[in-house]
């Protein structure tokens, strides 16, 4: 790949580390001095520690090579977390690559309730039935299955590549998952199962707002994981369709939801007529994120 910044008067981390933020800056970057701190200490294989005791040290051999292409990729809108290969999730780190919806932090509010809500519905249960509906990067299923080894954990998603990078990310971090691919919950139904827990975290953006999504998620992350129809809602009405048929006689519902799609949520869980109980959970920027029903 040609080279596209001239480095030749480059001899310390500092001077790296500026030159490629003005890169980054010129390209329209968000944070151009976190992202070219990030990616060049990914080069570097440092912490930030010894990054910052570092910065008048030279450039060690073939560095800024390594760095350039990065910086290139980076001016392409290529996600951080999929030039990096990783991204960290509840404390863990979730391999990624192109195919897998990256994980965001908003989700750990919905293991966090599902944990929560398992809790006190069975207070004295080690060994229950969980599903996860739309596996991506194993992201919630694998989390729930390292902090509650006795579940029985299921996963379901419709494509292979996310299948196979969850079921890398499952033996790495030692959960013990069921891998199931196809649509949503018509596996689990096909086979006559039921559950105790079902989760999802599904395509809920509306199929006119994808285009509008940064560069950075059209350009690079699966529609599929994003698209979640006319008004974003196709994948909930589908969920809570089957779920008289999917859950066991007491049952735990959890769902993250889309921006104002939260109250449409809690009534379509109504009307399955098997969820008494509703409530709605804000992210920390204040977005109704979370949906949870109750059978009890």
């Amino acid at each position: 790949m040609p080279t596209q910044l001239d480095w030749s008067d480059v001899t310390t981390i500092r001077e790296a580390l500026t030159r490629a933020s003005s890169f980054l800056r010129e390209r329209g970057a968000k944070d151009p001095v976190f992202e070219a701190e990030l990616l060049l200490r990914h080069c570097l294989g440092w912490d930030r520690t010894r990054f910052l005791i570092s910065t008048m040290d030279s450039v060690p051999p073939g560095i800024v090579g390594r760095l350039d292409e990065l910086l290139q990729r980076r001016a392409r809108h290529e996600p951080l977390q999929y030039m990096f290969g990783s991204q960290e999730f509840y404390g863990r780190p979730f391999n990624v690559r192109p195919g897998v919806l990256i994980p965001r932090p908003e989700t750990e509010i919905l293991v966090e309730q599902v944990l929560l809500h398992a809790r006190q519905l069975w207070p004295d249960a080690d060994e229950l039935d969980v599903a996860d509906i739309g596996t991506g990067s194993g992201a919630i299923c694998i989390t729930l299955a390292c902090e509650r080894p006795g579940w029985n954990v299921t996963t379901v998603d419709l494509s292979p590549d996310a299948t196979a990078v969850a079921a890398e990310n499952a033996e790495r971090l030692g959960a013990r998952i069921r891998f199931l691919q196809g649509d949503l919950v018509r596996p689990l139904l096909a086979a006559g199962e039921q559950v105790d827990i079902l989760v999802s975290n599904p395509p809920y953006i509306p199929s006119a707002d994808v285009e509008e999504l940064e560069a950075e998620v059209l350009a690079h992350e699966p529609r599929l994981a994003l698209d979640g129809g006319a008004d974003g809602l196709d994948c909930y009405r589908r969920l809570c369709e089957a779920l008289p048929a999917a859950l066991k006689a007491k049952a735990l519902v959890a769902y993250e939801v889309g921006i104002h799609q939260a109250r449409d949520v809690v009534e379509l869980l109504k009307a399955t007529g098997v969820i008494e109980e509703v409530q709605i959970v804000p992210d920390l920027a204040g977005i109704e994120r979370v949906v949870v029903g109750i059978r009890r």
